[in-house]
């Protein structure tokens, strides 16, 4: 890329002297003046710093999104989405549940939204929804997340955003007799999923952007 940009500046340039001096040929050009003589013009940069490049630069002008999610909040909600649906916000399951977080239309309801079918067709509407959901559970749960956060039950690790998960797949109350319990209690739905499995998969990622809200609904 970078040769044929050389070659695309050094041509016209050419064309130009030449010109110049058909129609100057008394005038004091002096060809020397202008020679690429020594100058290293032939070149290529390795593909891989030529691709390292252009990312670089699609990073620095999309800086608002980025290609990894790894452990942010982003990473946190795309993970519990492709194991609730694979990502799909048109989907409803065997039991009734509805699009990409496969909310129950009770909990819709505690978060403010009463017809399930505009639900299941507005994915901005379930995006709020998952996050006021969260905001929900982080407040009913925050007592618990102060007292078992870093603590290990069931040879893992407690995180917050293992909590969160585990209130998203089964309510804050299933999670609340299985911390309460030290892993006694362990709740799985009907498809076998368990409070143990999604606190376990869950850990470690960073929800403090969630704040607790008592009263979150979702509105766009």
């Amino acid at each position: 890329m970078v040769k044929n940009k050389v070659k695309n500046f050094v041509l016209p340039f050419s064309i130009c002297f030449v010109i110049a001096m058909a129609l100057y040929p008394d005038s004091k050009l002096n060809p020397e003046n202008y020679s690429t003589k020594g100058l290293d013009l032939d070149y290529n940069i390795k593909e891989d710093l030529a691709i390292n490049s252009r990312m670089n630069n699609f990073e620095n002008e999309h800086s608002v999104f980025s290609l990894y999610l790894g452990k942010s909040f982003e990473g946190f909600k795309e993970a519990l989405a492709f194991k609730e649906s694979r990502g799909d916000y048109f989907t409803i399951n065997t039991l009734g549940y509805l699009g990409k977080y496969q909310f129950g239309s009770e909990t819709l309801k505690t978060i403010g939204i009463y017809s399930p079918n505009s639900f299941l067709y507005n994915p901005e509407l379930q995006e709020k929804a998952f996050v006021a959901n969260a905001e929900r559970n982080k407040w009913i749960l925050r007592n618990d997340i102060k007292r078992f956060e870093g603590k290990y039950i069931s040879g893992f690790k407690v995180t917050e955003s293992g909590i969160l998960a585990a209130a998203h797949l089964a309510g804050p109350g299933s999670v609340k007799k299985f911390l309460r319990s030290y892993g006694g209690q362990n709740f799985s739905d009907a498809y076998g999923s368990s409070v143990k499995h999604y606190m376990k998969k869950f850990s470690g990622y960073d929800t403090s952007i969630v704040k607790p809200n008592k009263s979150a609904k979702a509105r766009i």
